[in-house]
């Protein structure tokens, strides 16, 4: 029966991905608005498919430009975080290349990193730094690497440069950089507790059919989305220790939703402290 259940999924899927995909291919190539909207029905009705529950704790921030920093447990959060407003994200190179999702990828206008040339990472920020610009909503994965669901990897800070790099030369020049938790919760309706978690998780050397085959043919997923507030972002924002903010953010509201309780402020407050803004030598290496 479950086989049966993932194949008809597959099935519908491909039919509604077959009426999209060159609808998003003509709105991309014309910039025409639509594009931004298109890949946001195939993601909600591919999670109405599937069976996966989304819950949303506060609010995705109003104002532009916008980066969204988010941790990353799975292909699943593509969908999860793609069902819920137009916004594009930001991947690693290799992702362009694989099969139907590298596809996907391009139709939703995604940035491109390849992360074995640090020398192309202030290219690659300068090309963020112009979709935010131009009003694009960016998601980007800041651990830099899935994990198993349970946790929160550091943060990585170079593609952070990207905000700083929106404002530009301006001393008045500002950008919206949101934090965003997602944390799988439930399984058909239970929780699903430490040991499950990984069903959900993509990380490792995990095939990616099987892996696949496996969330479409059991699904029934309960994912709990967290905003954070969002943090604007000045020409002297000092980038590391904005990373540090994101990403003790990030790790409450993942924690809280693991635990099914409110985000405690004492799980932040408990952290080092340290300055947003920095002097004027940090300034001239914010956007590096």
């Amino acid at each position: 029966m479950a086989n049966l259940k993932a194949g008809v999924l597959v099935f519908v899927l491909t039919l509604v991905s077959l009426v999209l995909i060159p609808l998003q291919w003509v709105a991309v190539k014309l910039k025409l608005p639509v594009q931004r909207h298109l890949p946001l029905i195939w993601h909600r009705i591919a999670t109405r498919l599937v069976g996966i529950k989304i819950r949303q704790i506060g609010n995705p921030a109003a104002d532009r430009p916008l980066l969204i920093a988010s941790n990353h447990a799975s292909w699943v959060d593509i969908t999860v975080v793609g069902s819920l407003m137009p916004l594009s994200f930001i991947a690693k190179s290799e992702v362009s290349g694989w099969p139907v999702f590298g596809l996907f990828a391009k139709l939703q206008r995604t940035v491109f990193v390849n992360r074995t040339r640090r020398t192309e990472t202030a290219q690659v920020a300068d090309t963020i730094a112009q979709r935010m610009a131009v009003g694009d909503a960016m998601v980007l994965f800041a651990e830099g690497t899935s994990n198993d669901g349970n946790c929160v990897l550091p943060f990585r800070s170079a593609l952070l440069g990207a905000a700083t790099r929106a404002v530009g030369g301006q001393e008045t020049g500002q950008v919206w950089v949101q934090p965003l938790s997602v944390a799988y919760q439930g399984f058909y309706g239970l929780p699903m507790g430490r040991a499950h978690r990984p069903h959900v998780a993509w990380y490792g050397d995990m095939e990616l059919a099987g892996h696949l085959w496996g969330i479409f043919s059991r699904g029934a997923l309960d994912v709990v989305v967290r905003w954070g507030e969002p943090v604007l972002v000045g020409s002297g924002t000092d980038r590391k220790a904005l990373t540090r903010r994101l990403e003790a953010d990030v790790r409450a509201m993942t924690i809280a939703s693991l635990m099914q309780k409110t985000v405690e402020s004492q799980e932040i407050s408990d952290l080092e402290p340290f300055e947003f803004f920095s002097n004027a030598e940090k300034t001239a290496k914010a956007g590096a």
